[in-house]
């Protein structure tokens, strides 16, 4: 046993001499791992940072809602000022433009065209014998929940359904017609936005009402003939939308926004 105990002793103090003559090996590298959590954790921490910044722009865009609220009134009462602007310049051009008339013999006949040519284009007032058509988005349950089978689109009042009605009524020979006592013409372009009516760079919320002047009998022939109509009041029985249908004396307001054309193109 000494003999084993010396032999080991002495192959151990070898393998260190050996040792020393060998070149040294390489230092291992670093486990990938070890330099993934840095920036694991770099990562989250933007992470953290942009949630935390889009959240406070979200509580930010809520709070801008007043603002933008008032904003649109302030908009609004701009052009309601513009409004009354552009009347009191049209009436100065027409009281200068009848100063004129006076000792001018062509502009004088010009005008007496001009006006013999107002009320067939709708820049005169007209009350008679018409029929009235209102319709509305039905009402909404005190719960907040939707009619079983129903979704929203269901419930309210559409472009194709104010467009529907008016189409019926110039076709059962209405003479003149307004919308939100606002006049409009045969080229008057009906818009909706979600359920708001568009019309003449206006935004009306319902009922939206619509006015013709004709005879009553043609005109309700026509609203019972038309097939948008008949799709409409099929949703009125079923989701209990609104739709009135009257006949009486009524009052067409003028025509009083801009007559010019955007874009046409000549015939050929």
């Amino acid at each position: 046993m000494e003999y084993t105990s010396g032999a080991a002793s002495w192959q151990k103090a070898m393998r260190r001499a050996v040792a020393a003559f060998l070149p040294r090996r390489p230092r291992q590298r670093r486990p990938g791992w070890s330099i993934g959590v840095p920036l694991i954790a770099v990562a989250a921490g933007l992470l953290f940072t942009t949630s935390a910044t889009t959240a406070d722009g979200t509580a930010l865009r809520e709070d801008r809602r007043p603002e933008l609220t008032q904003l649109i009134e302030d908009r609004r009462e701009r052009v309601a000022s513009s409004e009354l602007r552009a009347a009191r310049l049209r009436a100065e051009v027409e009281d200068r433009t009848a100063a004129l008339a006076d000792t001018d013999g062509p502009i004088s006949a010009e005008r007496a065209r001009a006006r013999a040519s107002e009320q067939a284009a709708g820049f005169t007032a007209l009350t008679g014998s018409g029929v009235t058509v209102e319709l509305n988005d039905a009402p909404g349950r005190s719960d907040g929940t939707l009619p079983k089978g129903a979704t929203n689109d269901d419930l309210v009042v559409h472009q194709g359904d104010v467009q529907a009605v008016v189409n019926a009524l110039w076709a059962g020979g209405a003479e003149a017609m307004s919308i939100m006592n606002v006049r409009v013409l045969s080229t008057s372009a009906v818009r909706c936005v979600g359920n708001t009516l568009l019309l003449h760079g206006r935004v009306y919320s319902p009922p939206f009402k619509i006015v013709a002047i004709g005879d009553p009998a043609s005109l309700q022939r026509a609203l019972a003939d038309s097939q948008g109509v008949q799709v409409f009041k099929q949703a009125v029985d079923h989701w209990q939308l609104g739709y009135t249908e009257t006949v009486s004396t009524v009052t067409v307001p003028a025509f009083e926004d801009s007559t010019a054309l955007r874009s046409a193109t000549v015939p050929r």
